[in-house]
């Protein structure tokens, strides 16, 4: 099925020059004109859909060529956007720039050719006049490809300034789309990697999204800009659809073992996911049945504000896998949900909300005792440091026999892993793609049976397996491989049958 939505890229020349402010402007400022707005980001970041889902009411989603594979951004696109009335879709880092010695992979370019959509460039004006128009035009004629269908001049310092600049643009045949003055940044604090997610800050966040819409709703042209969008034309291709994505993707290649001995159960037929909510999660409705007749195994999902890294397709592919997915707070909640076979724990800031983690004794045993249990346990960069033993000296989970403590350094990057050891996510000698982000450091940094190796930016082992947990570093896209979220919830059927 082709998608026919209208759609807008918003890129820039580098990183600070405003993508974030314009691009969550423009959703909230289409969204309160009462169009429904599908957010997007390109690349692996969290934090800045969060803000997306914000100004949207939408989920915020990710559109990665490295992560998920050329072939997946469109298809994937279409999914979010489906019923949308306008998608806006935030770029990454400078247009260009892509996956470290990959060429245009993964870069806002590659991405908007993939998608077939216009760009709009953000350029930070503050500190030129007339060369303004040398660096548009070396944008535009770059690649023939990508199409920069306006720009948006941002840090404007005053009336004759942006005189200068939209004369000096006149000739390059690129029109000027909007202008933004230079004023007091928004509220949107940092710290040591990126914006301060929105559920750690919801009363200020809202306050700075509305900020970024009447900013924009004062100086962009949005009849112009809707326009350009609708332009984009149709987008061939399937539509994803979590319950296709497993429908065709390759079974395990050996039944997943049941603990205690018994006899594996046949495959079970895969349910269509429910509708969608802003936070990623199915909505109401009956929760799928597996074939055993036991029901849906219970997936608990990590939340909260010191797990808020999540891609939504991952919650869609354990409800069509055949789970109930709910979520918990780690930080608030003593008890996991009632029923709990199978943990999720993502990526977020345990390290800032280490007093609080720590002191919910009661949750951090029953992690443990799960874990103990040989429940599936998935557990992505904060969740590692949860499961740790301690987190700068603070008492943790103690699932992992390892310490993690603040490091000074910054480890960012993709990565092409190898699953080394058989686990509840993937067999040993499986490829995955991921990255990490993180300012941590976890010692030792894998276990007896390692989860993946990697080669870049060194080769080296790093991870835990042990009985149900897969703990690591690595961040991966669940879409890409849709089996692992099979595997899972076979293994938390498989532990839940043992258990009763």
């Amino acid at each position: 099925m082709s998608s026919s939505v209208p759609r807008l890229v918003i890129a820039a020349p580098s990183s600070g020059s405003g993508k974030t402010t314009v691009a969550t402007g423009l959703m909230a400022a289409f969204a309160s004109r009462g169009l429904a707005v599908s957010p997007h980001k390109v690349g692996p970041d969290y934090i800045d859909p969060g803000y997306h889902a914000l100004a949207t009411g939408r989920v915020g989603r990710n559109l990665d060529a490295y992560l998920c594979g050329a072939e997946l951004v469109a298809p994937l696109f279409a999914h979010g956007a489906r019923g949308c009335d306008l998608a806006v879709v935030e770029g990454v880092m400078g247009l260009f720039d892509g996956a470290a010695g990959e060429g245009e992979l993964a870069s806002t370019a590659h991405v908007a050719k993939l998608l077939r959509a216009p760009v709009v460039l953000v350029v930070d004006a503050s500190s030129q006049s007339r060369s303004v128009a040398a660096l548009v035009h070396g944008f535009a004629s770059w690649d023939p490809e990508v199409r920069i269908g306006g720009v948006i001049l941002n840090k404007v310092g005053s009336e004759r300034h942006e005189g200068m600049l939209r004369e000096a643009l006149d000739a390059s045949g690129v029109p000027v789309l909007g202008v933004l003055r230079r004023v007091e940044q928004v509220g949107t604090p940092s710290r040591h990697l990126g914006l301060v997610p929105v559920a750690e800050r919801r009363g200020e966040a809202v306050a700075a999204v509305a900020a970024m819409a009447s900013q924009v709703r004062g100086g962009c042209d949005l009849e112009a800009l809707f326009a350009l969008a609708r332009g984009a034309g149709a987008l061939p291709g399937d539509t994803w659809d979590a319950a296709e994505a497993l429908a065709f993707s390759p079974p395990p290649p050996l039944p997943v073992p049941v603990p205690g001995g018994s006899a594996p159960r046949p495959p079970y037929r895969a349910e269509r996911a429910r509708p969608q909510t802003p936070d990623g999660l199915e909505g109401p409705g009956t929760a799928s049945k597996v074939a055993d007749g036991l029901g849906a195994p219970r997936v608990a999902v990590a939340g909260g504000a010191a797990f808020t890294f999540s891609y939504a397709e991952h919650a869609e592919l354990l409800a069509a896998a055949g789970a109930e997915v709910v979520t918990f707070d780690p930080i608030r909640d003593e008890e996991l949900p009632e029923g709990t076979r199978g943990l999720v724990i993502g990526g977020g800031f345990p390290e800032v909300y280490g007093p609080e983690l720590s002191a919910n004794e009661p949750l951090r045993k029953a992690v443990a005792s799960l874990a103990e249990s040989g429940a599936p346990v998935a557990a992505e960069c904060a969740g590692l440091l949860y499961l740790s033993r301690e987190l700068d000296g603070l008492p943790m989970c103690g699932v992992i026999d390892a310490k993690a403590r603040m490091d000074e350094r910054l480890t960012l990057g993709y990565r092409d892993a190898v699953a080394v050891s058989d686990s509840v996510l993937a067999e040993a000698g499986s490829r995955m793609r991921g990255h990490e982000f993180h300012r941590t450091v976890v010692e030792p940094g894998a276990g007896v049976a390692p989860a993946w190796g990697v080669r870049v930016p060194v080769r080296r082992v790093e991870g835990f397996v042990q009985q149900g947990v897969h703990a690591s570093y690595l961040h991966t896209h669940w879409a890409s491989a849709p089996g692992v979220a099979r595997r899972f919830v076979e293994r938390c059927v498989g532990s839940w049958a043992t258990a009763g």
